[in-house]
């Protein structure tokens, strides 16, 4: 393996943590927006707050390293996404901050209209900030993203395969948000609360099976490049998607939250890397390569060194964290 791949492999590191870590953080909000009025969704955003009150601050260190590690070690590609995409990457960041602010000042509201008021805030920003990112990936995965980052602001990022990447981004979160909370509002001794969130994932898996299905069409029509590398490199890691996907929902259906957990995960881990390994040797599709778009030697050897100091200490760190919000005394506290 040649250092820029290593270096992008370790950035793809990242994308894969936050699509699964960041992904189940945004979907929350999604069940937040449908869980009824302040009576009838009372229990369920009772459980929201103690499942990512702790943690939501903490998965969005996955974004910063990816923003970081691209514009250190793939200068050039950076600049290019972030000229011609730069609508998009302010949606987000506005997204991210309306979100965070509106999650906290929520526990602090004097009345209930303004309770609902930002209730709402976070919950149409947890719909809207996974859906703009996964347009973002498709404008790249589309070959829309120009080297030289000439690319039109509107046109770049609104093709098909943006849309369906947005709407299955929305889906995966959600999926991933229910079957999480359910594991966690079992652990507390909330099966009721479970059972709801258990079926709501049921269901959202079963929809998220055809509507991936669907959006085959589109890529096959609007990224070649992409469809081409699903179809062999990345064929083995799509259908391991699908079967931890078929596997969540036959655990779903069995009521095995904290297993059906894990299948999710790999669910998503797997099509996520295979959209890489499909792409790859592609950094922007159709015009830039990894090893075009790499910086310095020097530069990408610092990132790789700085990768390993962070494992032996950011990253226990934050896995002790989950394992303190994990914990039974937490979720029942």
């Amino acid at each position: 393996m040649s250092l820029p791949d290593a270096a992008a492999a370790l950035l793809f590191v990242g994308v894969v943590a936050y699509a699964i870590l960041g992904g189940a953080d945004f979907g929350s909000g999604v069940w937040d927006l449908l869980a009824g009025d302040a009576r009838q969704g009372a229990h369920l955003r009772s459980q929201i707050d103690r499942s990512i009150g702790p943690v939501w601050e903490a998965n969005h260190v996955w974004l910063i390293y990816i923003l970081v590690f691209l514009w250190t070690g793939f200068p050039t590609a950076f600049g290019a996404i972030m000229t011609t995409l730069f609508v998009p990457w302010l949606l987000v960041g506005l997204g991210i901050v309306l979100r965070g602010g509106a999650f906290a000042f929520r526990k602090f509201s004097s009345t209930v209209r303004e309770a609902r008021l930002h209730g709402a805030v976070f919950a149409v920003s947890s719909v809207l900030t996974p859906f703009v990112l996964g347009m973002i990936a498709g404008a790249i995965a589309s070959g829309r993203v120009p080297a030289e980052g000439t690319g039109d602001v509107w046109s770049s990022w609104t093709g098909p395969t943006s849309w369906v990447g947005g709407l299955l981004a929305v889906m995966t979160v959600s999926f991933l948000a229910a079957t999480f909370l359910a594991a966690d509002a079992d652990r507390g001794g909330r099966h009721e609360l479970a059972d709801t969130l258990g079926t709501n994932a049921l269901w959202c898996g079963i929809l998220t099976g055809p509507a991936a299905l669907a959006a085959t069409v589109a890529i096959e029509l609007d990224a070649e490049t992409l469809a081409d590398g699903l179809h062999s490199r990345g064929l083995p890691l799509v259908g391991l998607s699908a079967a931890g996907g078929m596997a969540s929902l036959v655990l779903l259906k069995q009521r095995r939250w904290a297993l059906a957990r894990l299948t999710a995960v790999v669910a998503v881990a797997s099509i996520v890397i295979g959209w890489g390994v499909a792409q790859y040797d592609w950094m922007l599709v159709d015009e830039l390569t990894i090893a075009e778009a790499a910086g310095a030697r020097p530069t990408l050897i610092g990132l790789i060194i700085v990768f390993g100091f962070a494992a032996i200490t950011a990253v226990p760190a934050m896995l002790w964290l989950f394992v303190l919000v994990n914990q039974d005394d937490w979720q029942q506290s």
